[in-house]
């Protein structure tokens, strides 16, 4: 049995609308497009802002719901849960950084008064970030290609990052928002992936476009490992492979209704396997969870270790669960339209989420001999 149930509140806007959510994600998939028709769905159930903090206007729902809800969501559509976790994730950051006495608020009542929707390209700038800026009167002229920007053609922040080179201070990243109806920002239509084909991940294009001097949140030192990564890793973490936990439950749920009256004496040992790798990811999910304790964790390398550790074997325990579906079913599970291929290519995106695989070896390793982890690990 799962260690963790979710709201009430959350299970009805589910069955409101989970099949319009599945429905809607079908076509998307097909056209490797992203659901505006689910975005505004998930809007109008105020999904943006349920994370955001009562008193700031938003739903007052703690961390372990936020993830559950995902994991739900995900049944429906993956691609859909996925781009709704890259928002969620920009939100936990901030009720951390609220509860531990930085700036976070304002951004927090920004979103839960308008139900905005933000995307992140943190994940594809990382330490280096990409682009360029040029300094300007009250501000900087920037300009960059953002990919793997999940969400971008319904969102309406890009919370973002560029490098500057500072005249005093040297190569720096500077963290900011553009709203995506600023001049010169383009979503482009270059989404063609193999899983998650409905995120609406496209490459997002900013020329010339004007970042006031005010909405510099944050500044650091070009290329190296920053206290920020220490809050973004473990709140986004969990979160993320919530998703990617709900999609291999679903494969694994449609693996058994359809092997159910098989007479192959195989089949019972592939379906062993797959529930082993499920429980696998389900408890080591579930420890991610606990380790974020509702904001109450310490921002530190130990913190990111142990975050960074079961993401990867929650990825790989949700493969192999998707994979083991995919092979108890025999030939029908590989062909479309049966509901195990689609939720196996789409399992297979949760490699690409930081740290990758052997990043995080080298990551762990370095922690376990007592060094700094190098920037390659990052």
């Amino acid at each position: 049995m799962e260690a963790f149930t979710l709201d009430s509140r959350l299970v009805q806007v589910l069955r409101k609308i989970g099949p319009s959510i599945a429905e809607n994600g079908l076509q998307a998939d097909r056209t490797d497009c992203y659901s505006n028709e689910n975005c505004a769905l998930l809007k109008a159930e105020k999904v943006y802002s349920a994370l955001v903090p009562e008193e700031f206007g938003g739903g007052g729902f703690n961390y372990r719901d936020m993830c559950g809800f995902l994991r739900e969501l995900a049944a429906y559509h993956p691609s859909t849960a996925l781009s709704c976790s890259m928002h969620q994730h920009i939100i936990a950051a901030n009720c951390f950084n609220h509860r531990q006495g930085r700036p976070g608020q304002a951004l927090l009542e920004k979103v839960a008064a308008g139900e905005l929707m933000l995307i992140s390209t943190g994940a594809g700038d990382w330490l280096a970030s990409n682009g360029e800026m040029e300094r300007t009167e009250g501000g900087y002229l920037l300009n960059a290609v953002k990919h793997f920007a999940s969400g971008s053609p319904a969102g309406n922040v890009l919370v973002t990052s560029a490098p500057y080179q500072d005249p005093d201070a040297g190569w720096q990243v500077l963290h900011f928002p553009v709203p995506m109806t600023s001049p010169g920002v383009t979503v482009l239509d270059n989404w063609a992936p193999m899983g998650m084909r409905g995120s609406g991940s496209n490459s997002v294009k900013l020329e010339n476009v004007f970042v006031p001097d005010a909405s510099v949140a944050v500044r650091r030192p070009r290329g190296d490992f920053h206290l920020m990564w220490c809050v973004v890793l473990p709140v986004a973490l969990p979160l993320v492979m919530s998703v990617y936990y709900g999609a291999a439950r679903e494969a694994a749920a449609r693996a058994r209704a359809r092997c159910m009256a098989s007479q192959d004496p195989v089949t019972p040992y592939l379906l062993g396997e797959m529930e082993n790798a499920l429980t696998t990811a389900q408890v080591l999910l579930d420890s991610m969870i606990e380790i974020v304790d509702e904001f109450n964790f310490t921002a530190d390398l130990n913190t990111v270790n142990e975050i960074v550790k079961r993401k990867t074997l929650v990825a790989d325990a949700c493969k192999v669960t998707v994979a083991k579906a995919m092979e108890a079913c025999g030939g029908p599970g590989f062909l479309r339209g049966n509901g195990i291929e689609n939720l196996f290519r789409d399992v297979m995106a949760s490699h690409f989420h930081p740290l990758q695989e052997k990043r995080q070896h080298l990551f762990t390793g370095s922690l376990a001999m007592d060094r700094e982890p190098p920037a390659q690990a990052f």
